[in-house]
């Protein structure tokens, strides 16, 4: 607790409420109820951060340089502390609850957060880039709520995932950068909130949604679709797109793309500018 937080005003910045180093630290049992920033689990392999709960105002949980296993389990961060306006405005135009850098076979389990501008940011650093498993993760009320800047060629594998975004200046579910080079993949995931887009994905890498569920985007009826591929390789298989509205756009720059055994309300509504090789089919929309 930072008593000299103001509830009621832009926070003070200050280091890292706990940082982690060497081999087997752990975080167990903790609330971190208003810190600036506040796990550094960078350099500390094999890392237990469990039961921690609270309300970092701009960073929650930092990732990096981690070349065994950590482990990341039951971990709820939500605006407890405060909800005044001018502060939790600043933290939803500035947190970053969960950022995770180097860190190979990552194992993410039960998260969530509420009302940040980023839910779950994964970058690359000078160590290098995240693989890992994200099992039953969370975003509620993130500008955006994933936000891949880069990954590894072992993938960020996601699943069980439950994402909401719907403030901010474009509201958007998950977000891959141009420069993501590694593989990405949502399963049995569900997106829903008066959102922009689903996602917005461009890079060289692959990005997959399999068995997820897509309830709501294009919130002011521009025309966006729920999944707009830019470039790289796409995968959409099993999923449900539960409006009647544009659904996918591959632009020219995507090489590859699989969209197959979808179910579609209304039409299928497919744009293919893709100059690369593009599967379709076994797609089912409603009369």
């Amino acid at each position: 607790f930072y008593p000299d937080q103001n509830r009621a005003d832009v926070p003070r910045p200050y280091p890292w409420a706990i940082a982690l180093r060497g081999k087997n630290p752990a975080v167990l049992q903790v609330e971190l109820l208003n810190p600036y920033n506040g796990i550094d689990a960078s350099r500390s392999e094999r890392h237990l951060i469990r039961d921690v709960q609270g309300q970092p105002l701009r960073r929650g949980i930092y990732v990096d340089a981690i070349y065994d296993i950590g482990r990341i389990e039951n971990v709820h961060f939500n605006p407890w502390w405060s909800t005044e306006p001018r502060l939790l405005e600043w933290q939803q135009k500035n947190g970053e609850a969960f950022v995770f850098g180097r860190s190979d076979w990552q194992y993410v389990f039960n998260t969530f957060c509420f009302g940040y501008k980023i839910g779950y940011k994964f970058i690359k650093t000078k160590a290098g880039l995240c693989n890992g498993n994200f099992l039953g993760i969370g975003a509620d009320d993130c500008f955006t709520a994933v936000v891949v800047e880069d990954s590894a060629r072992m993938a960020l594998l996601i699943s069980n995932g439950e994402f909401v975004s719907f403030h901010g200046p474009d509201p958007t579910m998950v977000e891959v950068k141009a420069s993501n080079t590694g593989s990405v993949r949502f399963v049995n995931c569900a997106f829903w909130g008066p959102c922009n887009q689903i996602a917005s994905i461009a890079g060289k890498g692959t990005v997959g949604f399999g068995d997820c569920t897509f309830v709501q985007w294009d919130r002011k009826k521009e025309g966006l679709p729920a999944l707009r591929a830019e470039s790289g390789s796409l995968l959409v298989r099993g999923c449900e797109f539960q409006e009647d509205k544009a659904h996918i756009e591959l632009g020219e720059a995507v090489r590859r793309a699989v969209i197959t055994g979808n179910l579609f309300t209304g039409k299928a509504r497919i744009t293919n500018h893709s100059k690369g090789q593009v599967t379709l089919g076994d797609n089912v929309g409603s009369p």
